[in-house]
């Protein structure tokens, strides 16, 4: 018998009368299966919100991971070649399970609900999971054996430090099938969100956060070298993940039986819009992996500051722009198979002001924070005040940019809903080039004079993404495709008001970064709460007060 958690079931609701199991297959319609997939009955933000509060829960553990992680391995070379080995998969993960398959795969799936029958979405879906499922098996295999080869070319600065070399080398052959399971479960994702299922894929990165704190803090003391450890929670959390979501599949009546066959016409058509994507997505990523290549040829450390400045200025990137990004993907993809461009233009609009809402007062906050924050977090155990210096300077640069990251992700669904890849190909070219050329132009001095090379590759990140950001928005405003509706200027203007609140308090409020240091843990978390808590209660205060509701966000269907 199998059994959907309960707390699940919320997400069957507004389950049609016309539902699977009343009718044949073959007459089955995309609008008559289960919850419909139409967004317009849950709207954009209580969809928004179900995958915000659930990536919020993932993200918050994925900081308890951090400050373990900080304590059990610090900023040495053990951390640095943990760090490249994991990097690897995720940044491949991102290419195939959130990136580029993804943008690819739901519209073309968006497309067969609202056009085909039940029975053509499950022969679609099932030679979907054979042609991934078998490339990455293929992939997999090969990067498990070439290894060193991977280290040499991801750490070219590893070579040359024997130790560091090797234990890259023997983790990535643990952690790369990663790839293989986390793709599979993005695959499974993607499906699950274009039924309005948002929720479960929103939750099951909460598994690889679980998987790495017990390895670290229960499963270390079984390995002779503790890093191992790691390694292993990275390759156990990519199974749970997995199977976690073939329940919900089985619920919709899609859970796959893989069919290699790269003929079928609906195959066809996701690769010929996957290849240009591949790039076209995932410029940001390979912005950080060419970081991270320079950055082994920096000091020992370089590495693990760039990990933990990122991953602070990612947390207000997964929780809120990701979360728009998914939900309105599904959703522009209809309006664009129903033609409906006023409503499209609507729905970019909406996703612009929410991603202005958070990413202001995030960016600013991290820049005037950086170093109070990674004191109270990551400052015990194995991490250096010198450690905490350097990546507040990286969290900085990083923070600069956040505005651009959230924007790419929310303006990147506006050309794969409408099945233009090549668009944000050509704009990820130039944005990748002038990330290189930046590269050059800022890590050399910065290293050569101050020994903050790493910083350089951070504001070239953020410089290469508000490049990125203005081009997509600029191909998406000139020929008409997306206008600013009524108010928009006027709902800017009342964000900038709070914000000049926001940055007044918290520099008066803030004290020298001196003091932190020798405050307690407990005393740390009381600061940082307080100041947290004021910075938003000004910004959101100022806001209502110059007439800027919550109200004024549920408007878009």
């Amino acid at each position: 018998m199998l059994v959907i958690p309960r707390w699940s079931r919320h997400l069957s609701k507004n389950k049609p009368k016309n539902a699977p199991g009343n009718k044949p297959d073959c007459e089955i319609k995309a609008s008559e299966q289960p919850s419909g997939a139409e967004l317009k009955e849950k709207g954009l933000l209580r969809s928004s919100a179900v995958v915000g509060a659930m990536t919020m829960l993932s993200r918050v553990l994925g900081l308890i991971r951090d400050i373990v992680l900080a304590g059990f391995i610090g900023a040495n070379a053990n951390a640095d070649a943990f760090f490249i080995a994991f990097k690897i998969p995720q940044f491949l993960r991102r290419l195939f399970a959130e990136g580029a398959f993804s943008q690819a795969f739901v519209p073309v799936l968006s497309e067969y609900q609202s056009q085909r029958s039940f029975t053509d979405v499950k022969a679609l879906v099932d030679r979907v999971a054979g042609a991934l499922g078998g490339s990455l098996l293929v992939v997999t295999g090969l990067a498990v054996v070439s290894a060193p080869v991977l280290t040499a070319i991801f750490a070219p600065g590893f070579v040359s430090q024997p130790f560091k070399y090797q234990l890259t080398s023997d983790m990535i052959r643990i952690t790369f099938p990663y790839l293989f399971f986390i793709s599979m479960t993005g695959f499974a994702g993607a499906i699950l969100n274009s039924y309005g299922r948002f929720a479960v894929p929103a939750f099951t990165p909460i598994f690889l956060n679980i998987s790495i704190i017990t390895a670290a803090l229960w499963a270390s003391q079984y390995f002779a070298e503790p890093v191992f450890a790691l390694a292993w929670g990275v390759f156990t959390a990519g199974i749970v993940q997995f199977f976690f979501q073939a329940p919900f599949l089985y619920q919709l009546r899609l859970l796959p039986k893989p069919v290699f066959d790269t003929r079928d016409e609906g195959v066809r058509r996701i690769m010929k819009l996957m290849v240009p994507a591949l790039f076209g997505v995932s410029v940001s990523q390979i912005n950080l992996l060419l970081d991270t290549i320079l950055a082994s040829f920096l000091p020992t450390g370089s590495v693990s500051w760039l990990y933990y400045s990122d991953r602070l200025a990612e947390l207000p990137l997964g929780v809120f722009a990701i979360a728009v990004g998914t939900v309105i993907l599904p959703s522009l993809s209809r309006k664009h198979a129903t033609q409906s461009t006023q409503q499209f233009s609507s729905t970019l609009d909406w996703g612009l002001r929410l991603v202005l809402l958070i990413s202001l007062p995030a960016s600013v906050a991290l820049i005037i924070l950086a170093e109070p924050i990674l004191i109270t977090l990551f400052h015990y155990g194995e991490l250096e005040q010198r450690d905490i210096l350097m990546a507040s300077l990286s969290l900085r640069a990083y923070a600069l940019g956040l505005l651009a990251f959230m924007l790419i992700k929310v303006l990147a669904p506006g050309y794969y809903s409408r099945q233009d890849m090549m668009t944000p190909v050509k704009i990820g070219i130039k944005a990748m080039v002038a990330n290189m050329v930046l590269n050059v132009m800022l890590v050399v001095p910065l290293h050569h004079y101050w020994q903050i090379g790493h910083v350089g590759l951070a504001l070239a990140t953020t410089l290469a993404a508000f490049l990125n950001a203005g081009l997509l928005f600029h191909g998406l405003y000139r020929p008409g495709i997306f206008r600013f509706q009524p108010g928009f200027y006027a709902v800017l203007l009342r964000y900038l008001l709070a914000l000049a609140g926001m940055i007044v308090l918290l520099l008066w409020m803030v004290t020298d970064a001196d003091l932190w240091y020798v405050m307690s843990w407990w005393e740390r978390v009381i600061e940082m709460t307080k100041l947290c808590l004021a910075g938003a209660g000004c910004y959101f205060l100022i806001l209502r007060l110059t007439g800027v509701s919550i109200a004024d966000f549920r408007g878009v269907h």
